[in-house]
């Protein structure tokens, strides 16, 4: 019955996460219409720690998670991604993170 129960509250976690990446980009954009450069930031910042934390729910660590995005990163790069083309967005964050 516990096994049981501990499935049920994770898969329970799981939605509720979910839920909460989906508000999160509900008030980026809201922010985004507002103008507000505060709120832009809070709503990205919880937007990226949902992520995260959603990851490790489904069993992706953290490292993971991280590697996962620069190995993402690489690929754009060497596909040459507009982004990267137009304003090198990609290897300035490939950057950011490997110095972390």
């Amino acid at each position: 019955m516990q096994k049981e129960v501990d499935v049920a509250k994770r898969a329970k976690v799981i939605e509720w996460l979910k839920t909460e990446v989906v508000d999160h980009v509900s008030r980026l954009f809201k922010a985004l219409w507002e103008g507000s450069t505060t709120r832009v930031n809070d709503s990205l910042a919880s937007l990226i720690v949902s992520c995260y934390i959603l990851g490790r729910r489904l069993g992706v660590s953290y490292r993971d998670m991280d590697d996962h995005i620069l190995e993402k990163l690489n690929k754009h790069q060497k596909e040459g991604h507009q982004l990267e083309d137009w304003y090198q967005d990609i290897s300035t964050l490939e950057e950011h993170m490997r110095k972390r």
